[in-house]
C-alpha cells in the first residue's frame, strides 16, 4: 500500500487525485518554499523530484475551481459547502493527504508515512528515488492534523486568522524613506555640543583624537539601536529588529539544507522565482541582517561627514530634503557597488540571492589560503580527483557591536543569560590557565594542552613538526630531534604542515 489520495487546495481551486505516497511527502517538504498557489507548489517540487517532459506533476488530477470558497462570513454557508464538495475525502490505498496552501494546514491520514513540519525526503532523479537526503523545515505557522475531519473543523478559523494579518512588504520601510527620515531627525535632534563633538571626529586631523572617535561611535551606535528597537505603526506595532529577526532561523536553515544538497548533487537546487510569494514577502536571513547593519552604519557615518564637511545654508525643511536625497543616493551607491569588506561582492546581489534561497557558492580555488602550499594547490585544483568540491561563503556578524540591539537573541533576557554564560566560561578558562602555569612552574609533569601551553612548550612535548624554513638549515620537518632555530624562523603554525 503505497498510494494516497492527495488533495491540493489554494485560494482558487482544489486538485485531487491518486499518487505515490513519496510524492505527497515531497509536496510537504516543498512547503518550505512557502508556496501560496498550486503553481508555486509545483515549481518548488523541482527541488525534490526532477521534472520530466510532462506539463506538470498533477496533470491527471481533477481540478475544481472554487473562487468563492474563502468568504469569511459564517452566515454565508454555501461557499463552505461548495468547498467541502470539492474535496475528495474518500480514502485510497494507504490513505489520504490534504495540503491547504491558503489555510496552511496539512492533514495526513495515511499508513504510508506521517510527515511533519521538519524532516527529510530522498531526491527522485526522474526514474527512481536516490540515496540523497534533503532536509526540510516549514515555517512555524503550518498546522498538522491527523484526519480530514480535523482539517475541515480547523480550516475556516485558520483562513480567518490569516486574512486578519495579510503579508506585508516591509523592505520599503526598512530600506526606504522611513529609515532615512529617522536617521536625519535623530541627528538633527542631538544637542548642539554633542553633534559638534561627534562631527569633529569625522574631520581629517593630524592628531588621532581617540575621545572624539569614541564619542562619534557611541552616538552612531545609540541612533542605530534606537531605530532597531523602536516599535512602528507601519510595521504593525513591531520594531525593525523584530521584523529582521522574526524568520532568520527559518531562512538560514533552508539555505543550509540547500548548501548540503548542492554538495551532494554537485549542482545547485532550483531557486525561488522572483514573482513568487516567498520572494516578494521574504524574511531576513543572516546575510541581509549583517548587510543591513553595515548599511545603516554607512549611512550614519556619511551623515556625520556631510554635516562636518559643510554647513548647509538652508531653512530647516530644505536642509532635511537635501539630506534625505543625498543619503538615498549614498544608500543606492553602497548597495549596488562592490565592497572591499565583502571581497568585492555587491550587497544588493547578496541580498537578492538570499531572498531567492541561493547559497553563496565559491570555487575550490577561492578557499585556498596558502598559494605556496602544494597540498592546498591540489585541493584547489578542480580538475584533480583530490580537488575539493563547491564551498560556501557566509557572513556571521562578528564585527557588529556587542549590544542586545545588534545580537541574534529575540529577547534581552536571552542575551543577558548568554552574556553570563560567556563571562563564566572566560573566568573558568583564566582560572584553569593560571592553575596549569603554577603546576608547570613547580616542576609537575602534565600532558600537553594546545589551548593552554605556549607554542614552544607544545611543540617540544608533542614533537609536532613545524613547517621547515627553507631559508635556513632547519630542514627536518619530522620533529624527530630538535634543530637550531634561525633568527628568521617565525614559527607560523597557521600553514599546512
Amino acid at each position: 500500500m503505497s498510494e494516497v489520495k492527495l488533495n491540493l487546495v489554494d485560494a482558487k481551486r482544489v486538485l485531487h487525485g491518486t499518487i505515490h505516497g513519496s510524492v505527497a511527502d515531497a509536496c510537504v517538504a516543498a512547503l518550505s518554499a512557502e508556496p501560496e498557489t498550486i503553481e508555486e507548489l509545483e515549481a518548488a517540487l523541482a527541488r525534490y523530484i526532477k521534472p520530466g517532459d510532462t506539463n506538470g506533476y498533477f496533470t491527471w488530477f481533477s481540478s475544481i475551481h472554487c473562487p468563492t470558497n474563502f468568504r469569511l462570513s459564517s452566515a454565508e454557508s454555501e461557499p463552505i459547502h461548495d468547498f467541502r464538495a470539492a474535496l475528495d475525502t474518500e480514502p485510497w490505498d494507504a490513505g489520504i493527504v490534504v495540503i491547504d496552501l491558503a489555510a496552511r494546514i496539512v492533514a495526513c491520514e495515511s499508513t504510508y508515512s506521517q510527515p511533519g513540519p521538519e524532516g527529510e525526503v530522498f531526491y527522485h532523479d526522474g526514474h527512481a528515488l536516490t540515496e540523497i537526503p534533503i532536509l526540510y523545515r516549514l515555517p512555524d505557522d503550518w498546522l498538522f492534523v491527523n484526519s480530514a475531519d480535523a482539517y475541515q473543523w480547523s480550516r475556516e478559523r485558520r483562513v480567518r486568522e490569516r486574512a486578519t494579518s495579510p503579508a506585508c512588504d516591509v523592505r520599503p520601510i526598512l530600506f526606504g524613506r522611513p529609515l532615512l527620515q529617522f536617521i536625519v531627525n535623530a541627528y538633527l535632534s542631538l544637542p548642539v555640543e554633542t553633534a559638534s563633538a561627534a562631527t569633529t571626529a569625522e574631520l581629517p586631523s593630524g592628531d588621532d583624537d581617540e575621545a572624539a572617535h569614541e564619542a562619534l561611535a557611541k552616538e552612531i551606535s545609540t541612533i542605530h539601536a534606537r531605530w532597531l528597537l523602536t516599535p512602528r505603526d507601519d510595521l504593525r506595532g513591531q520594531s525593525p529588529r523584530d521584523v529582521l529577526l522574526a524568520r532568520q532561523d527559518f531562512i538560514d536553515f533552508d539555505l543550509h539544507t540547500r548548501s548540503l544538497q548542492w554538495s551532494l548533487q554537485n549542482e545547485g537546487p532550483p531557486c525561488l522565482a522572483k514573482d513568487s510569494f516567498a520572494y516578494r514577502f521574504a524574511g531576513f536571513g543572516t546575510h541581509e541582517w549583517v548587510l543591513y547593519y553595515d548599511l545603516v552604519r554607512h549611512l550614519l557615518h556619511s551623515l556625520f561627514e556631510l554635516k562636518s564637511s559643510k554647513a548647509l545654508d538652508l531653512d530647516r525643511n530644505k536642509e532635511i530634503d537635501q539630506l534625505l536625497a543625498t543619503l538615498d543616493q549614498i544608500k543606492t551607491d553602497w548597495l549596488e557597488s562592490p565592497q572591499t569588506d565583502l571581497d568585492g561582492r555587491i550587497p544588493a546581489i547578496l541580498i537578492d540571492n538570499e531572498r531567492q534561497r541561493l547559497p553563496q557558492a565559491i570555487r575550490p580555488g577561492d578557499m585556498i589560503v596558502d598559494d605556496d602550499c602544494p597540498m592546498c594547490q591540489m585541493f584547489g585544483d578542480e580538475t584533480s580527483a583530490l580537488g575539493m568540491g563547491v564551498g560556501f561563503w557566509h557572513l556571521d556578524g562578528s564585527s557588529m557591536d556587542d549590544d542586545f540591539a545588534f545580537s541574534y537573541f529575540k529577547t534581552r533576557q536571552e542575551w543577558e543569560v548568554e552574556n553570563c554564560r560567556r563571562e563564566e566560561f572566560n573566568r573558568e578558562f583564566i582560572r584553569d590557565c593560571e592553575e596549569r602555569n603554577q603546576r608547570l612552574a613547580g616542576g609537575e609533569a602534565l600532558e600537553p594542552d594546545r589551548f593552554f601551553d605556549e607554542d614552544e612548550l607544545y611543540f617540544k612535548t608533542t614533537r609536532i613538526a613545524r613547517r621547515p624554513n627553507f631559508d635556513s638549515h632547519e630542514l627536518d620537518p619530522t620533529g624527530g630531534h630538535e634543530t637550531p632555530l634561525s633568527e628568521s624562523d617565525d614559527r607560523d603554525n597557521s600553514d599546512c604542515n
